[in-house]
């Protein structure tokens, strides 16, 4: 644990310690039989919304949406984010709440990394895209913030554009290609300037090698 993810979780014990319960309760309900234990870990589980609830600020039920919903052992989310550059400028979509972010999002079930790469930069920037390479595999909670109440691993992606153009779409209302020098306002949640910086430095290098956590 690096020394950005300790001061997160000192200011926060109480999400460290509800992402254990959560984690502790799913694992007893999908491997124990016995009725008593699942009794039990069930109970663990709502204590663990009941501390998300109170101190998030989120009613019960949608923390129970949100952070009870799953069922096996529990796994990271994937995210994929796709970096795209022309002219020595990455490629960044403008979302409704007026922050930009590199295109990407959830991998779908159906989808591996690479296709939902794709498909996340054409429904949200409107372009053809082929993914090159592997920039790198993180740990969200070791980048980003706030934090998640569950695992996220993101993965950034060096693609090449091959046609298309912005087309407007629910999730994005714009998209343009930016200097690292000259960044517009950053969904941080999602992406921020080490991350951008990261892509650069890989779209720059002969013999990147993918970093990861």
């Amino acid at each position: 644990m690096n020394n950005q993810e300790k001061d997160a979780y000192s200011e926060n014990p109480w999400l460290k310690w509800a992402i254990e319960l959560q984690f502790i309760a799913q694992a007893g309900l999908t491997y124990s039989k016995d009725s008593f234990d699942l009794m039990r870990f069930e109970r663990i589980r709502e204590i663990s919304a009941e501390i998300m609830s109170l101190k998030s600020g989120l009613s019960l039920e949608q923390v129970r949406e949100i952070f009870c919903n799953e069922t096996g052992f529990q796994t990271p989310k994937l995210d994929t984010r796709a970096a795209i550059f022309r002219d020595d400028r990455i490629l960044l979509v403008k979302e409704n709440n007026g922050t930009w972010s590199l295109p990407g999002g959830w991998v779908d079930i159906n989808e591996s990394v690479k296709s939902n790469t794709i498909k996340e930069v054409k429904e949200e920037s409107g372009f053809d895209a082929i993914p090159v390479k592997l920039i790198a595999v993180q740990d969200r909670s070791k980048h980003n913030r706030p934090l998640y109440a569950y695992g996220v691993c993101k993965i950034f992606v060096l693609c090449e554009i091959t046609g298309g153009k912005f087309v407007s779409n629910i999730e994005t209302v714009e998209c343009g290609f930016f200097n690292l020098e000259n960044l517009p306002l950053l969904a941080t949640e999602k992406n921020n300037k080490e991350q951008i910086e990261l892509c650069f430095k890989a779209y720059y290098s002969e013999n990147w090698e993918t970093v990861f956590d």
